[in-house]
């Protein structure tokens, strides 16, 4: 009986021993395989998360961009819409020069006008008085074209150097004389030959505007 305890003694050790090497060595695999797993989920949604800043910076780029294009062309576009082609436009500049005509397109950098007629004063006779000497000037209107340079029946303006622009009425004094001035001309203006003479009147008279005291 003493031999068979102790013999029963002697193999519950080498079980226990057993269970604690198998247990022992179980859990360090796992152990290692779910820090991997988390190791390459965290390094997968930092990649995500800066592919999406990547994405959010591309667009908020785009919408600026997208915003400034519109700004940029929103004031000439508006503007453009007030022309009226069926009428003639005044183009007032700041040397104080004002043509007449038609605008065809504007945009930031310049104005494209045709069918181009500007006012020349002529003085009649002499006076050393100034108020005279305004009260003796005509404005006539002049057709674009007969100068010594004989320029095209075209003008490109600078933007900048347009103070204003307006629409005219087709009953006003320079809408009325050009309206004339093509009904006699119905085939465009005749110029003279000018080349001979510095001194020729330049352009050819549509008719006259009044005093200097009329507005256009």
């Amino acid at each position: 009986m003493r031999e068979m305890d102790f013999s029963s003694r002697d193999v519950q050790p080498q079980t226990a021993s057993g269970a604690g090497a198998s247990s022992s060595d179980g859990p360090a695999p796992k152990s290692f395989g779910n820090k991997k797993k988390q190791y390459d989920q965290f390094d997968k949604n930092k990649w995500n998360r800066i592919g999406i800043v990547v994405a959010l910076a591309a667009v908020v780029i785009l919408l600026v961009a997208l915003v400034a294009t519109i700004s940029s062309g929103n004031g000439i576009k508006s503007e453009d819409k007030y022309v009226d082609t069926t009428k003639l436009q005044a183009v007032f500049l700041n040397t104080g020069q004002v043509y007449f005509g038609n605008i065809k397109s504007l945009n930031s950098s310049y104005f494209v006008v045709t069918n181009i007629y500007y006012l020349q004063t002529a003085n009649s006779g002499s006076s050393s008085s100034s108020s005279s000497s305004s009260a003796n000037s005509s404005v006539t209107l002049v057709k674009l074209g007969c100068e010594l340079h004989r320029p095209y029946d075209q003008m490109v303006i600078n933007s900048s150097q347009v103070t204003f622009w307006e629409n005219l009425q087709s009953n006003g004094q320079v809408a009325t004389a050009v309206a004339t001035f093509e009904k006699a001309n119905p085939n465009g203006q005749k110029c003279a030959d000018q080349s001979s003479s510095a001194s020729t009147t330049s352009g050819s008279n549509a008719q006259s505007a009044g005093s200097s005291s009329s507005k256009p």
